[in-house]
C-alpha cells in the first residue's frame, strides 16, 4: 500500500514537473505608463562623461508624451569607469524602486556594472508594487534577475540612444513609446536563407513562447548565479556588440553546457555588430558559427533589428510572443 502510494505521489510530480516546463509562469506585467506618470532616468552601469545634453533630451522626449522626469541624484557623478560608485548607483536605482510615485526606472547607458548593484537591491517593495525596467545591452543583467522576480520588462533604447539623429533612429523611438503605453507591438522581418525552422519536409511554420534573454556577453556572466534564466519552453533572444568570432563560439558553448538549450523553443538572433577580426581566421561567417553551436533541433531566426544598430525595436521581457515563419518571419506580442 505504501510503495503504491509512493509510486503515485512520484508519477504526478513528474507530471508536474513536464506540465510545468511546457507551460512556463505567465509573468506580472506592471502596469501601463499614461500621461501625468512619472519616468526615473538612472545610470546603474558606464559613466556619463559629457552626456548632459543628451539627456536633457530624453528628459524633453517623455515629458512631450506627457510623462513627468526625476533624474537620479548621483547619474552624472564620476566612479572612473563608472556613473558614480558602486553605492551611489545602486542608491539611485533603490530610490526609484522603492518610491511608488515612479512607474518607470529607464536606464541613462549601459557599458558596464549593473551586476556590481544587482545583490544590494532590495527588490520586495518592487515585487508588491512593479514597475517597467527599461534598457538594454548590459541591463540584460536587470532583464534576468527581475524576469526570475516573475516580472516583465522591456528591451529598448536607453537615454543615450538619443545622440543619434532623430530622423535615423524614428522606428527605434516609436517601438519603445508603443511598448511603454501599452500599444500593440509587432514585427515583420524579411526571411533570412539562414534561418532553421526544421527540415524541409516538414518546416515549423507557428511558434509560441515566453520571451528571454537579450545581450550574449552578459547571459554567460550570469550562469551559476541566481540571475541565470530558465529557458525550459521559452524562446531566447540573443544580441552582441564589438567580440571576436571564438569569443561568441566560446559564450554560446558556455550556455549550452549549461543546458540553455536542452528544453528552448527557438533562438531570435538579433544584431552581431562590430565582430573583431582576429589574427587567426574563424573560417565560417556569424550565422554558420551560431548554427554550428546551437543544437539542430533547435530552431534558429536570423535579421531582428534589435541590438546596437540604430534600429533597436523594443521587445518585452518575458512576454509570450507569436512566430509565424513563412517568406517573412512575424513576431507578435500577446
Amino acid at each position: 500500500m505504501k510503495k503504491n502510494l509512493f509510486f503515485t505521489l512520484a508519477l504526478l510530480l513528474i507530471s508536474f514537473l513536464v506540465n510545468a516546463q511546457e507551460a512556463p509562469l505567465k509573468l506580472v506585467q506592471p502596469p501601463i505608463l499614461k500621461k501625468g506618470d512619472t519616468v526615473a532616468i538612472v545610470a546603474p552601469a558606464g559613466i556619463l562623461k559629457n552626456k548632459v545634453e543628451v539627456i536633457e533630451k530624453a528628459t524633453k522626449l517623455l515629458e512631450s508624451w506627457g510623462l513627468q522626469v526625476v533624474l537620479g541624484e548621483n547619474m552624472f557623478n564620476d566612479g572612473k569607469h563608472f556613473s558614480g560608485t558602486d553605492k551611489e548607483r545602486a542608491f539611485d536605482f533603490q530610490k526609484a524602486l522603492d518610491n511608488p510615485n515612479i512607474k518607470a526606472i529607464w536606464a541613462a547607458r549601459g557599458g558596464y556594472g549593473s551586476v556590481r548593484i544587482l545583490d544590494t537591491l532590495d527588490f520586495s517593495r518592487f515585487q508588491t508594487h512593479p514597475k517597467w525596467i527599461i534598457g538594454y545591452s548590459d541591463i540584460t543583467a536587470f532583464h534576468n534577475h527581475i524576469h526570475n522576480l516573475g516580472v516583465e520588462t522591456i528591451h529598448a533604447m536607453m537615454a543615450t540612444s538619443l545622440q543619434n539623429e532623430d530622423a535615423e533612429i524614428i522606428e527605434t523611438i516609436a517601438t519603445f513609446k508603443k511598448a511603454l503605453f501599452g500599444e500593440e507591438l509587432s514585427y515583420k522581418i524579411p526571411s533570412s536563407t539562414y534561418n532553421r525552422v526544421g527540415v524541409s519536409s516538414s518546416p515549423i511554420k507557428e511558434l509560441k513562447g515566453q520571451l528571454v534573454g537579450g545581450n550574449l556577453a552578459i547571459l554567460a556572466s550570469m550562469l551559476g548565479s541566481k540571475s541565470q534564466i530558465n529557458t525550459n519552453q521559452k524562446i531566447l533572444f540573443i544580441e552582441e556588440i564589438g567580440e571576436y568570432k571564438y569569443s561568441i563560439d566560446r559564450m554560446l558553448q558556455s550556455l549550452k553546457r549549461a543546458g540553455y538549450f536542452n528544453n528552448v523553443k527557438a533562438v531570435i538572433v538579433g544584431d552581431i555588430s562590430n565582430i573583431k577580426q582576429n589574427t587567426t581566421k574563424w573560417g565560417s561567417n556569424i550565422e554558420e558559427l551560431i548554427l554550428e553551436s546551437i543544437p539542430e533541433k533547435i530552431p534558429v531566426l536570423f535579421g531582428f533589428p534589435t541590438g546596437h544598430e540604430i534600429t533597436n525595436n523594443a521587445l518585452i521581457m518575458g512576454r509570450n510572443v507569436l512566430l509565424e515563419i513563412d517568406t517573412t518571419i512575424t513576431i507578435s506580442f500577446d
